[in-house]
């Protein structure tokens, strides 16, 4: 965060001192950095009381004060140097905390989003761009991609993993200092209106609208809302801004006629401003393809898996190209980034010839289709087909569509002649799942219901053979994230695991 007074900070969120003289506050300068997890605090930074699942923040303010944070953000005085957010009002009362009973983390989100949208003007006028980027599927590796390509033009800052609601967008606002160059924000959304709420408090000069799918449909009611919501994004940017639509998507398409800004449109198909064109993959499912620009082209190689992730490289690309990089260095940039937000598509082969693609973060029908079509893919490649597994967990919020989907999944799993069918957990639509693919043609075990991780987990080390392909997939609450880096690391020598990348941090979007 650029530095600030305490009295600052107070005057900006409309905050009161607690255990602090005004004098005190005038002249305390906030240095480090925003925290909402009291072990994270660094020597001179600001500490975030939120109420959480085990224990409220407010308890930990003395210890946030004690490792080196200089003041607390909280909602009653806590005995420590403080300023105390206002009631939150309106909106900003439905808070994404779900242990917030009282409120006081509704007012600290609504404080915090005052001050990182202070903060994020003060930057934007000295010269940061902030880009924006929505979708209903994708987000997360786009947003990694993005990152990735304007990494040669500049100083970037990116929330980690999905950091994207009410807590994660201020926070990751307020990693941006003086020197950020680049500032690029991952938008998620509950219901209508959020986007635009995030968008508000920093306001995005170039937009990526990536895809309108079902995910959340259960939340937002019907796939029109959904329309609407990510809408939101395109239109927030100002005229002399730029937004870029995935044009293969018609609900996307359709945004270029909501918006003031110029439009970028990028499609797998000629004619669009950025395109690419025949895709092949390899062994891996890492996408081979031409991007084109205007009348030049580039060949580009993928390191990420899966071929829908060329979408997501086109509109990293066209950002890029928007922000000054040229062509080449587009292209050899897409071509190094390689997976960096962990359980999204990260693939690793054991030492045994097990392949385990760890797409556990999260889950959608979208999502979920594209992960088995890679996991096919992979497993059909070489002399001699290998064994495909597909672990799937339930996929949340899909609402009254959820039966349908969830058998919609099973039946195509027998249509790509996946091996094996883990289906994981027992409710409704587990069942559906599970039955869908009976329906459609499997036989004997090839369809199996286990109730939990730990019973699927059982199930792998008891029938994996060396070459095995094995996707884990499912929303987040399931756990199928720690049975993928079991599995990883069941062939690791000495215990060691085989991954690369570090967990999340604390994810409220979890």
């Amino acid at each position: 965060m650029i530095p600030l007074t305490i009295a600052e900070v107070a005057d900006i969120v409309g905050g009161r001192l607690a255990d602090i003289t005004a004098e005190q506050a005038a002249a305390t300068r906030i240095t480090g950095t925003v925290e909402f997890d009291s072990r994270r605090v660094t020597p001179g930074g600001l500490f975030l009381a939120l109420p959480g699942a085990r224990a409220d923040g407010h308890d930990f303010a003395a210890a946030a004060i004690e490792s080196g944070a200089v003041a607390v953000l909280a909602a009653r005085p806590v005995g420590v140097p403080a300023i105390i957010a206002p009631p939150a009002t309106g909106d900003a009362q439905a808070s994404v905390l779900e242990h917030d009973t009282d409120g006081s983390g509704a007012a600290v989100l609504a404080a915090l989003a005052k001050l990182a949208a202070a903060v994020a003007a003060r930057l934007v006028s000295r010269g940061l761009r902030i880009i924006g980027v929505t979708g209903s599927s994708g987000k997360t590796s786009t947003k990694d991609l993005i990152a990735a390509v304007l990494a040669p033009l500049g100083e970037v800052v990116a929330p980690p993993g999905s950091f994207n609601n009410e807590l994660g967008h201020p926070w990751t606002v307020l990693r941006a200092t003086e020197s950020t160059d680049f500032l690029v924000l991952e938008m998620s959304a509950r219901r209508r209106g959020n986007i635009a709420a995030l968008a508000a408090i920093a306001p995005p000069q170039i937009a990526v609208v990536l895809n309108v799918g079902t995910a959340h449909l259960g939340e937002f009611g019907s796939r029109h809302a959904i329309v609407e919501t990510k809408a939101e994004l395109p239109q927030s940017v100002p005229p002399d801004g730029a937004v870029i639509l995935n044009v293969d998507d018609p609900a996307v398409a359709g945004m270029a006629d909501r918006t003031a800004a110029r439009v970028v449109r990028v499609s797998r198909s000629p004619g669009a401003d950025v395109w690419a064109g025949e895709v092949t993959l390899d062994e891996l499912a890492r996408p081979r393809f031409r991007l084109h620009a205007g009348d030049r082209a580039v060949e580009v190689a993928l390191a990420v898996h899966g071929d829908h992730q060329v979408s997501n490289a086109l509109c990293a690309a066209a950002v890029a190209l928007e922000c000054g990089a040229g062509l080449e260095q587009v292209a050899a940039a897409l071509s190094n980034a390689g997976p960096v937000s962990a359980h999204r598509m990260q693939v690793v082969t054991r030492g045994d010839g097990v392949t385990v693609i760890n797409d556990a973060y999260n889950a959608n029908p979208d999502s979920v289709r594209a992960g088995l079509k890679a996991l096919v893919w992979m497993a059909r490649q070489g002399a001699e087909p290998r064994r495909s597994w597909a672990v799937l967990g339930e996929m949340a919020e899909l609402g009254e569509d959820a039966i349908s989907e969830h058998d919609a999944i099973g039946r195509t799993a027998v249509r790509l002649d996946v091996s094996r069918l883990v289906v994981v957990g027992t409710g409704r639509a587990m069942s559906a799942m599970h039955h869908g693919a009976v329906m459609e043609g499997s036989w004997g075990s090839e369809s199996t219901m286990v109730p939990d991780a730990d019973a699927a987990l059982a199930l792998l080390r008891s029938e994996l053979q060396a070459g095995d392909v094995v996707l884990v997939k499912g929303s987040n609450a399931v756990g199928l994230a720690a049975l993928a880096e079991a599995l990883i690391a069941d062939a690791a020598p000495d215990g060691q695991t085989l991954t690369t990348q570090a967990p999340d941090p604390q994810d409220p979007t979890a």
